[in-house]
């Protein structure tokens, strides 16, 4: 049985090579994802070491109580803690710090790799040689005065900065222009995985980021032979009591990597959901090549059992043709994986983002992952066609036609699948009145979404039937070719179901999210329209940053602006939750945001006065006249505020609305103006007017000036993102799709051998045999792409009530655009995938066919 399985195994190397390469797609994104995770882990690690050679401990500031008195930020750190460090025994030198963020804008004007945590500032303090060891220059000198400034090459070249260029670029506040006199390199993994650098001489740094003679940090290198710890202990006993603290080097590289990994995380999860979308859909294509293989081979199977074999090791021999297979597959995904692990780091470096480079890492948990997941897979995959193959009965040894499917498991099929639709249709449906997006509403939604596809899939053949008598009428119009291609879709409604299976499966994912992402940017350009009456906005990145009052007159003197109303972003904390709160002007604010209110209005805000949402006012029970306890900003202790209104939600305004001068006294930044909201003369938003307003913010790169269309794109971004990857996905299980037609096709032609001589003596030329060929392939394409369809739309129109919930204006809405692009690629993988299998079949010499056994 050993030596009929290899025999097998080596007699049908093409069919068992379109289910190796099905396999091998999935081994390989599982295991090159996992080969480039622990190697972008290794890489962190190596460069956070890399940045902390040589640092021993690091002395920082504790937070100054917020006294009267305190002294200015420093913490103590000056240069008289500077000479008392360089005394404690086991110090090897000092070195002092002034570091902070500042951000940059390109030579274009725009914001240059804004990224949170790295953009990173500081002093060029020079050593004994006259340069920093910690940023070697790679072209022109260290800034010398307030007016120059140096950048990393990575920053240099995003933005297209040259020696001699005017760099404007903003710390806390507002603009300053700098010239770039030299460009450095560092192996700083926040710089090098996004970020930028920006080095002043040391006055400049200490007035930026700490103060006059202060510093932010101190850094110690060690003599030989004195460990961290112990030295972290010396340090201790000399800095000021409760106003520094040591940090050994060890801990800041730790916490650096963690930091890093915290910003790339994501990129691994991407190649891991191809992997799975790639093995699901692999999976259908290896019980479609097992089940035909088994069927092929009924005779000799039926003849293995005369002779003496028993049930048992027929199913064994089946099994061991699968694990043989998944072994290939294995190996071939494993290399084919560390090949993707290279690639990846390039792929997905943009944007500004540079993955940390470093030795690929080969450990021993890709090595099992590969392993397990082809072996298992395709040993699993065969397990069903391995019994059906133990229980061919010998006598099946004398039967020279091949027999039509058993119909004891299709009359099981249909009541198992429609149980398994009515309960995931109907689980979906039960989510139409969701009014929110909760977590217990999202699981409830993928649980009936996989109902729903287990169902089609039961389904399938059952669907088969009806559902390609339908396309039959437009594949009839092409004639005798057109009918023959039709019925001998029909032939094994269970074969064309399985091949179907991965297009319907990519089609109903693509379909529904495309859908749903159509549904919400219209719903969110209608609530942008409803709700917000200005152009643009002009808006800072965090709360702790403020818009210079100058550029708030500049922007309010811009020709061509009508109105211009301050806001103030800070939090409230009500209920034991954070919420946002926006300080507005009722003078000028119903001028630029509309609010829509259930109850109340904004006419009496003011102090101790705050309108709210909808969905807080439902939390909290509340209607206009109501009262809230909540704290603000900085207050920890909550106060009792009167509800004035309760408006219909808006992104614009957020959770409340308060008085801009209370909200501004309770924000983090006291007394600042975090938004500026804009309306134009006759609603004109160009880039013409938007370059003006960015000319009257200084182009500050710490500001951003987003008209209500941008506003739209960046709220439906992550589903953007979103669609991207299922795109992706589509591609995937096409090519996987175009593998399972072909294998199908093929063995189709090879059983029809005998039939296809007899039409090509009856008068059919080859011409005639591609095309029923071809349309065969296409009608195939075309039930798992219609399958996919409906179920797509139908779960997109369930779970559309859970943006519903989140977005008051959203209603369904078909990307009709994109729904047919889907339906085109899935048609024509199948003309295409058809084109071997047509070839063969038209090659086929009429006589040689019909005198084949």
């Amino acid at each position: 049985m050993l030596k009929a399985a290899l025999r097998n195994l080596l007699a049908h190397k093409a069919r068992q090579f379109m289910t190796v390469l099905a396999v091998c797609l999935g081994v390989a994104f599982v295991s090159g994802t996992l080969v480039f995770a622990d190697s972008t882990a290794a890489a962190h690690r190596a460069a956070a070491s890399k940045n902390f050679a040589g640092i021993a401990v690091t002395v920082t500031p504790k937070e100054p109580a917020p006294t009267a008195g305190a002294e200015p930020s420093g913490g103590g750190l000056d240069d008289a803690l500077v000479r008392r460090l360089a005394e404690v025994p086991g110090v090897a030198a000092v070195r002092p710090n002034a570091d902070g963020a500042a951000t940059m804008n390109a030579a274009d004007g725009g914001p240059l790799r804004v990224r949170t945590g790295a953009n990173l500032a500081g002093a060029y303090l020079p050593g004994a040689d006259g340069e920093d060891s910690r940023y070697p220059l790679a072209e022109g000198r260290a800034p010398a005065d307030g007016g120059e400034l140096a950048v990393d090459r990575a920053t240099a070249d995003a933005g297209h900065l040259s020696i001699g260029d005017e760099v404007t670029l903003a710390a806390d506040g507002p603009v300053m222009t700098k010239r770039l006199v030299g460009i450095v390199t560092t192996t700083d993994t926040r710089v090098t995985a996004g970020g930028t650098l920006a080095l002043f001489d040391k006055a400049t740094a200490q007035r930026l980021f700490a103060s006059p003679g202060h510093y932010t940090s101190i850094d110690l290198s060690a003599t030989p032979g004195t460990g961290q710890a112990v030295l972290a202990d010396r340090v201790t006993g000399v800095l000021p009591a409760g106003r520094a603290e040591a940090t050994t080097g060890t801990a800041q590289a730790a916490q650096q990597a963690i930091y890093v990994d915290t910003l790339t995380r994501g990129f691994a999860k991407v190649p891991m959901v191809f992997a799975g979308v790639s093995l699901f859909t692999g999976s259908f294509l290896i019980v479609n090549t097992f089940t035909m293989l088994v069927a092929r081979r009924t005779r000799e199977i039926a003849l293995l059992r005369a002779i003496g074999a028993s049930r048992r090791q027929v199913s064994r021999a089946v099994l061991l043709e699968s694990l043989l297979v998944g072994l290939l597959a294995s190996a071939a995904g494993f290399l084919l994986g560390l090949v993707i692990a290279a690639l990846l780091p390039g792929v997905l470096s943009t944007g500004g983002s540079t993955l940390p480079e470093g030795p690929l890492v080969i450990g021993p948990r890709p090595v099992l992952a590969a392993l397990a997941v082809g072996v298992g897979v395709t040993v699993l995959a065969a397990w069903l066609p391995a019994r059906r193959a133990a229980r061919v009965a010998p006598v099946e040894a004398m039967r020279t036609a091949g027999q039509p499917p058993a119909t004891t498991r299709t009359r099981a099929r249909g009541p198992a699948g429609l149980a398994l639709l009515v309960l995931g249709g109907g689980w979906l449906v039960a989510l139409t009145g969701a009014e929110d997006a909760s977590e217990e509403n999202l699981r409830d939604a993928m649980a009936g979404c996989a109902l729903l596809a287990a169902a089609l899939i039961v389904l399938a053949p059952v669907l088969a039937a009806p559902v390609i008598r339908l396309t039959g009428r437009l594949t009839g119009r092409f004639g005798i070719t057109g009918r023959l291609a039709t019925r001998n879709a029909l032939r094994d409604p269970r074969r064309t179901a399985a091949t179907a299976a991965t297009l319907m499966i990519s089609t109903a994912l693509v379909a529904g999210l495309s859908v749903i992402g159509h549904s919400t940017g219209q719903a969110l350009d209608r609530q942008a329209a409803a709700g917000l009456d200005a152009d643009y906005v002009i808006g800072t990145r965090t709360t702790m940053t403020g818009i210079d009052p100058a550029a708030v007159r500049r922007v309010a003197a811009t020709a061509g602006v009508r109105t211009t109303s301050a806001v103030t972003d800070s939090t409230i904390v009500t209920g034991g939750r954070v919420r946002t709160v926006t300080g507005v002007d009722p003078g000028t604010v119903t001028d630029v945001l509309r609010l829509d209110f259930v109850s109340g209005s904004l006419k009496d805000l003011g102090p101790g006065r705050v309108a709210v949402s909808s969905t807080l006012a439902r939390e909290h029970g509340l209607t206009a006249g109501g009262e809230l306890d909540l704290a603000m900003g900085r207050n920890q202790e909550p106060e009792r505020y009167t509800v004035v209104g309760v408006y219909k939600d808006n992104p614009t305004a957020g959770d409340a609305v308060g008085a801009r001068g209370e909200v501004a006294a309770d924000s983090y930044l006291p007394h600042t103006v975090q938004r500026l909201l804009v309306r134009t003369d006759g609603h004109a938003a160009s880039p013409a007017t938007e370059r003006l307003l960015r000319t009257a913010v200084g182009d500050n790169p710490l500001l951003k000036v987003q008209s209500r269309r941008e506003l739209v794109d960046e709220a439906a971004g992550t589903l953007a993102d979103l669609l991207d990857i299922m795109y992706g996905m589509l591609a995937v299980g096409m090519v996987i799709s175009a593998l399972g037609i072909v294998n199908t096709l093929a063995m189709s032609v090879a059983e029809r051998t005998r039939e296809i001589g007899a039409l090509r003596a009856l008068g059919m030329d080859r011409s005639h045999v591609r095309r029923m060929i071809r349309l065969e392939a296409v009608t195939v394409a075309a039930f798992g792409t219609l399958l996919g369809l409906a179920a797509g739309l139908f779960a997109a129109w369930a779970v559309g009530s859970l943006a519903g919930g989140a977005i008051s204006q959203y209603s369904t809405a078909l990307p009709w655009g994109t729904l047919l692009l889907v339906c085109l690629a899935s048609l024509t993988t199948g003309a295409v995938a058809a084109t071997v299998p047509a070839h063969r079949a038209a090659a086929l010499s009429p006589l040689t066919a019909v005198a084949e056994a």
